[in-house]
């Protein structure tokens, strides 16, 4: 593990980045195409020929990828430096970013699984249900049409996943600056994972 993610921290950061990007692009490209323009619903709404507007919007949100990726991984590299900076650790924030920008792969991983799970074992599925499903998420215990719409999206949130990129912002610390380990979990979970909760939080107690 420690030789996997020195080489993923070794990667320029503009060409993870970019490949970050691609895959994105890729997974939301199928996502769109194969699994949610294929329900009923948008069945229906390409038989009136209403169907336009909405690839509209999803041409929108593959334009807008590396910009909410760059605004996630800054916000994210920020809050991680701050930590590491209030227990004197010496992490530049340079490094923090190559951190944060390596994580993004565990997610991309879940969104590749989160595609052939609808594929191959919900094909029939409509749009509320692939919109609820998260791989190994809380909301895998929970009947989606009786949550209320608020906590979806913490539901969602809080999956195996999130779980993996806590542990891989740990080890990519203790890796990068060569400290104890249990400092770097003081460092990640004092502020990446705090920061993490207290927005679930935020958002449930906004989202009326």
């Amino acid at each position: 593990m420690k030789s996997f993610i020195l080489e993923l921290l070794d990667v320029r950061k503009w060409t993870l980045f970019l490949l970050i990007c691609l895959l994105s692009l890729v997974l939301l490209i199928v996502k769109k195409n194969f699994i949610e323009f294929q329900t009923t619903a948008f069945q229906i709404l390409d038989e009136r020929g209403e169907l336009g507007f909405f690839k509209l919007l999803a041409g929108l949100q593959y334009l807008s990828i590396p910009l909410i990726y760059a605004w996630k991984f800054t916000v994210i590299a920020f809050i991680l430096w701050v930590g590491s900076f209030m227990y004197g650790y010496k992490l530049t924030y340079s490094k923090s970013w190559q951190i944060v920008l390596s994580a993004e792969l565990v997610f991309i991983f879940a969104e590749m699984i989160k595609i052939i799970w609808l594929m191959l074992f919900l094909p029939d599925a409509d749009y509320a249900q692939i919109r609820a499903f998260y791989p190994l998420s809380l909301m895998q215990f929970a009947d989606h049409t009786v949550l209320a719409e608020q906590y979806h999206y913490p539901f969602k949130t809080l999956n195996l996943f999130e779980v993996l990129y806590w542990f891989f912002l740990v080890y990519a610390v203790h890796f990068s600056v060569g400290k104890r380990l249990k400092t770097s979990y003081a460092i990640v979970f004092s502020s990446y994972v705090l920061f993490f909760f207290l927005w679930l939080l935020v958002f449930v107690g906004v989202y009326r």
